[in-house]
């Protein structure tokens, strides 16, 4: 089984230097041949001694094509690499990228220029998402200047991708700072009332600090999810959402428990008033966000009932 890298991003997005680096680090260094295959060229190149002194072997290719899986195979039978890395194109679709069978992808990082992430975000949002929703990590680079505006940028990049490390960095390297930002509602309330606009804020909040929501009460509308199997007083309130586009739809919601579960089913319309609190739930594997309901009321399906995140 081949090993396979992906490090993807638009042009000048910062990829080069990074892969650079990497290869050089003691701890990428492997026995036999490392391919490297480049999927666009930016002004940066790589240094022919390093590639020499790491055993890399690089492989241009000018056409989407040129990266189907016979074609891949046919570079793994030339060049017989112990491991591949991929410097992707960010304008080619990621959806569209697949490898041979006994290839497997053991990592994949998005590159990101914090001055041009505003433009690519509004004008190239399914693009863009294609790459970061698959990514373990994904890194902003040239921060300076920007501290204000890198919590909504990650708050953009927690709506595509909602496991993935998050990385900031400037001039001097990773920016070590709490990225708090100015809620549209009043996070030291006791009760927090969320509307169609702030729900997906507030969901992506709770999963990184749901601490300063426990013992809270929230209120909210939600559509009322109730599969086989959950415990006879569980349910998951929440709201379809739309990240990129219509392909991107998934339904946002956390437990919740009541002694009423039995009058809803499932597709219910509710409002729902709830205790927030952090314990250990099964579908977590640990602790996390649980609700524990106050009040259940029957509504009407909201006029949108898919929000989006903005």
């Amino acid at each position: 089984m081949k090993s396979v890298f992906v490090i993807n991003g638009f042009l000048d997005s910062g990829k080069t230097s990074f892969i650079s680096y990497t290869l050089s680090q003691p701890y990428f260094r492997t026995k036999g041949t490392t391919l490297l295959i480049l999927c666009e060229e930016g002004e940066e190149e790589y240094d022919d001694v390093m590639l020499k002194a790491t055993n890399t072997v690089v492989v241009t290719v000018e056409d989407e094509s040129e990266i189907a899986p016979e074609k891949l195979i046919e570079l793994d039978k030339k060049y017989k690499p112990e491991r591949i890395v991929f410097e992707y194109n960010g304008m080619w679709n990621y959806k569209n990228f697949k490898l041979p069978i006994l290839w497997r992808l053991e990592q994949q990082i998005t590159m990101i220029d914090a001055k041009s992430f505003e433009l690519y975000y509004t004008n190239m949002r399914s693009l863009l998402g294609e790459m970061m929703k698959r990514s373990e990590m994904i890194i902003f680079n040239r921060c300076d200047g920007l501290n204000e505006k890198l919590p909504t940028y990650k708050r953009n990049v927690k709506a595509l991708n909602q496991v993935a490390e998050i990385i900031f960095e400037d001039k001097n390297g990773e920016i070590n700072l709490t990225l708090d930002e100015e809620l549209p509602y009043d996070v030291a309330a006791d009760k927090i009332d969320l509307t169609d606009a702030t729900f997906g804020i507030w969901y992506l909040d709770m999963l990184d600090n749901i601490d300063r929501y426990v013992g809270k009460t929230v209120t909210f509308t939600a559509n009322c999810l109730i599969a086989d199997g959950f415990p006879k007083d569980m349910f998951v309130p929440g709201r379809a959402v739309m990240t990129c586009c219509a392909e991107d739809i998934q339904f946002l919601g956390f437990p919740c428990f009541s002694d009423k579960r039995s009058t809803l089913k499932d597709k219910d319309w509710v409002k729902l008033s709830c205790k927030v609190a952090k314990e250990y739930f099964d579908g977590y594997k640990a602790e996390g966000p649980v609700l524990k309901a106050l009040t259940i009321e029957p509504c009407k399906a909201p006029k949108d009932e898919v929000i989006s995140f903005q």
